[in-house]
């Protein structure tokens, strides 16, 4: 069986095209197709079905489709719904898309080596695989999501096989092909520069320069911004007749591909990580190569409350799978200490560092997100490359910071949930286990010394419940006092109203791990989390808050479902009426009541929750 998407899309048995109509239809094979082995969400399928407005139908439409192309590809496909979706196993399959990035990648790395002849080649046959616009008779939520990373993809080939036949004495062949791309990309820098370079070697050097001039204008006009470093040097090499068949933009992606050494960015790992038994080998199996056809690195959101662990897992896959990556490992933190989040601009520059970017520091260029991410990207192309996004806050932050590569795997924390994530899967946290809840507070504190005294141990852990950090932090505390018993420090935590005192130690803290969820929170987000004190065991419906803040259901809806999607509450169920029931942590439920009553708290435990800033 053959698949095509680089074009219209369609399948093909032998020589026979697989008979296939609508674009819905289209769109749920092209999406199972692009997950390369991954299952594919209801949700998001809904959402490049149909887009902000699907039918009630939705679940039954999709299921027909589904059915539709099981009929219709036969018994060499298999579809099979995987809860929360679907993945299409396409077993030993010829797919467009991944001949193409498997030729890309080959052809670029023949390039960086110096070896033109088959890179253009190589580059050739990749391009050759497109058949007009990709996703053409898909739905165009499919097309606004999908599209712009593949054609970014082509016309990096296509730059690359320029290269490559510049590289080899074509200039003459090029030129007609180069003015027209140019015309359709005016502020793609590359093209211009090679186009200058064509220009120059066919002995017009009044016309290489008059490109120059009118990409200042162009780039100034329409984006405010003046050449950059490459195009800049094309212009001084045609000033000073210094063009050789290694053009400035080839000595710059030779000089990458020969880089000395590959960024290693992760923070220590674990030495004695514990539990995530589940969760472990869904993120390896996103890092790390195995038999699946097609299959290709990754991207993965971590999701859950503040204190779950979800840096020390990813961490810790990460430096496991950090083999598989060898051009290099990068990791940022996306919020700053106080909570609020990092400026993009700030994370891109120290990503450039790391990457060995020389033009980071020229003028203008710190406050620049649209340079700063194009510098990026074209560092990133084509490597295998991990990329840890830690703690982010939204999608506007994240996008800059993706990779437009395929070659690249990414790890992502966050507390909330991002949608602009294209083939993202999503592995969401909760609190340890009973199990790992004493595994992990016996690897701090010690095994023996929990053993015996079992009583004040489970008392120990019934406080911390199940969450990583309290008890990170109640272990740490009891290793660093030798002389203190589990019995000794269990009656300090059992006070409600002093537990988060205790649970803090150096510069770990419960209190503070919460209270920088609280920034992003809007009013009625706060009025919710204080409101849950009026409930013993933290878990209400909107209607019962709304009774509590005397405000509308609407109102308190909205404060609930934002706490939940920043991770502090989550829906436990449904009432007899068919209402959302929300539950919270019971370490939450402490910090809000906290919240709700500052005037009971000293200074110091003010500003740790955030409410002298808020």
């Amino acid at each position: 069986m053959e698949f095509r998407v680089l074009g219209p899309i369609e399948a093909r048995s032998g020589d026979t095209r697989v008979p296939l109509s609508g674009s819905k239809v289209y769109t749920v094979l092209a999406a199972l197709l692009l997950a390369r082995g991954r299952v594919v969400s209801d949700q998001r399928l809904t959402s490049l079905l149909w887009g902000w407005d699907p039918p009630a139908t939705a679940g039954a439409q999709i299921y027909t489709y589904m059915s539709r192309l099981r009929k219709r590809l036969g018994d060499e496909i298999e579809i099979v719904r995987r809860p929360p979706g679907y993945v299409l196993a396409t077993r030993d399959s010829w797919i467009d898309l991944l001949e193409f990035e498997r030729l890309e990648q080959e052809g670029r790395a023949a390039l960086g080596e110096g070896r033109y002849r088959e890179a253009a080649a190589l580059l050739d046959r990749a391009l050759a695989l497109w058949q007009g616009p990709a996703l053409s008779n898909a739905t165009h939520h499919l097309r606004e999501t999908e599209l712009p990373q593949l054609e970014e993809a082509r016309t990096l080939a296509l730059e690359g096989r320029i290269e490559a036949d510049l590289a080899l004495g074509r200039h003459e062949e090029v030129l007609a092909e180069l003015t027209g791309l140019v015309a359709g990309f005016p502020v793609r820098e590359q093209l211009r520069a090679q186009l200058m370079t064509a220009l120059y070697r066919c002995g017009r050097q009044a016309d290489a320069l008059h490109v120059y001039h009118d990409a200042r204008k162009v780039l100034a006009d329409q984006l405010g911004v003046d050449p950059g470093a490459a195009l800049d040097a094309t212009y001084q090499a045609v000033l000073n007749g210094s063009i050789g068949l290694e053009s400035p933009p080839l000595i710059a992606l030779r000089d990458r591909f020969q880089a000395p050494s590959a960024p290693a960015m992760l923070p220590p790992d674990v030495e004695d990580f514990t539990g995530r038994s589940a969760e472990l080998p869904v993120l390896r199996a996103v890092l790390e190569p195995h038999d699946t056809p097609g299959w290709q690195p990754r991207r993965c959101l971590v999701t859950g409350m503040a204190g779950v662990g979800k840096t020390a897992l990813v961490v810790h896959a990460a430096h496991l799978s950090a083999g598989h990556h060898p051009d290099g490992q990068l990791y940022v933190e996306l919020r700053e200490p106080d909570g609020t989040p990092r400026d993009p601009c700030a994370a891109l520059v120290r990503l450039l560092r790391a990457l060995g970017e020389p033009r980071i520091d020229a003028p203008g260029v710190h406050d620049d997100l649209e340079e700063l991410t194009r510098l990026y990207r074209a560092r990133t192309a084509g490597r295998r490359l991990l990329v840890v996004l830690d703690d982010a806050v939204g999608d506007l932050q994240v996008r800059p910071l993706l990779p437009s590569t395929s070659t690249a795997s990414v790890l992502i924390t966050c507390r909330t949930h991002l949608t602009q994530v294209p083939g993202a899967q999503t592995v969401r946290l909760g609190p340890l286990d009973a199990e790992e809840s004493r595994t992990l507070l016996a690897s701090a504190a010690g095994r023996e010394r929990l053993s015996a005294e079992p009583d004040a141990s489970a008392a120990l852990l019934a406080h911390c419940a199940g969450l990583p950090l309290a008890l990170r932090i109640t272990g740490t505390r009891l290793a660093a006092r030798p002389h203190w018993s589990p019995a000794r420090l269990a009656p300090r935590l059992a006070d409600p109203r002093t537990r988060l005192d205790e649970m803090r130690f150096g510069d770990l803290s419960v209190r503070q791990a919460f209270g920088r969820s609280l920034s992003s929170l809007s009013r009625a987000g706060r009025a919710a989390l204080r409101g849950l004190t009026g409930f013993p065991d933290g878990s209400c419906t909107a209607q019962q808050m709304a009774f509590v803040l005397e405000t509308s259901e609407a109102e308190a809806e909205r404060g609930l479902e934002e706490l939940v999607d920043g991770s502090l509450l989550t829906i436990k169920g449904l009432d007899q009426q068919g209402r959302p029931i929300y539950g919270c942590h019971a370490l939450v439920r402490l910090f809000a009541y906290e919240l709700s009553r500052p005037c009971l708290l000293p200074a110091q435990r003010r500003q740790d929750t955030g409410i002298l800033r808020h």
